[in-house]
């Protein structure tokens, strides 16, 4: 069976936006990368873990993510739901085990998923040695949460791409990354660079085909 034949599971992501204290946007992303790395490196998600199915189900088909937002009671009654939340310095984001396409939970299917833009107040901090970098493509507009569903793709494929030696290092660090947006002389030369690059499948916002993240490894020398 092809991926596009399988059945097809979505990873819902949901991040918490207070009115009185939205996260900045670019803690959001990389908290919501993070939260990806979680999942997949989970004891749940591995071997006979109580996700392994669903996880396998998922990255075996289209490798879909949906980020949806909440606060107040929505995101106490989200969180109640089998998952794992991941803090970031502003950013909460909660990720819970793939879910068939059309079976979301009724606490995270009624969450809005349209519309979620958050800004930065400042420049993003220096990034430090040990980080992998995600690079957004500078041409393409993207919503913060379309945003937040390619980077965590983008720190997937990065995560598959690693040898296992480089993936336990990274995660015993706690998954050190940085989301910057590239340079458009730079971008070019990512793309064509061989390393990890996500392709959007052109589901919302953006064409199909479009390169929306290009993932860089973890430097011990950055």
């Amino acid at each position: 069976m092809s991926s596009n034949d399988a059945p097809q599971f979505v990873l819902p992501l949901v991040v918490r936006i207070e009115r009185a204290e939205p996260p900045a946007r670019t803690d959001a992303l990389e908290t919501a990368a993070r939260a990806v790395l979680v999942m997949l490196s989970d004891d749940r998600s591995l071997g006979d873990g109580e996700w392994a199915g669903a996880v396998r189900a998922w990255e075996d088909a289209r490798i879909r993510k949906v980020v949806r937002r909440a606060r107040g009671t929505e995101w106490r009654r989200a969180s109640q739901l089998p998952g794992i939340t991941v803090t970031g310095a502003s950013a909460e984001v909660r990720v819970f085990p793939p879910v068939p396409l059309d079976g979301w939970p009724k606490e995270l299917a009624k969450l809005q998923v349209s519309g979620t833009e958050l800004d930065d107040t400042g420049e993003p901090a220096g990034t430090r040695p040990g980080q992998a970098l995600l690079w957004l493509n500078p041409d393409l507009r993207m919503s913060t949460g379309k945003e937040m569903a390619q980077v965590g793709h983008g720190a997937q494929l990065l995560w598959r791409a690693m040898t296992d030696e480089d993936r336990e290092t990274w995660r015993a660090a706690g998954f050190p990354l940085a989301v910057r947006t590239a340079g458009p002389g730079r971008w070019t030369g990512l793309t064509a660079s061989g390393r990890p690059l996500v392709r959007d499948a052109g589901f919302t916002e953006i064409a199909p085909g479009s390169c929306t993240v290009v993932a860089d490894f973890p430097a011990r020398g950055r």
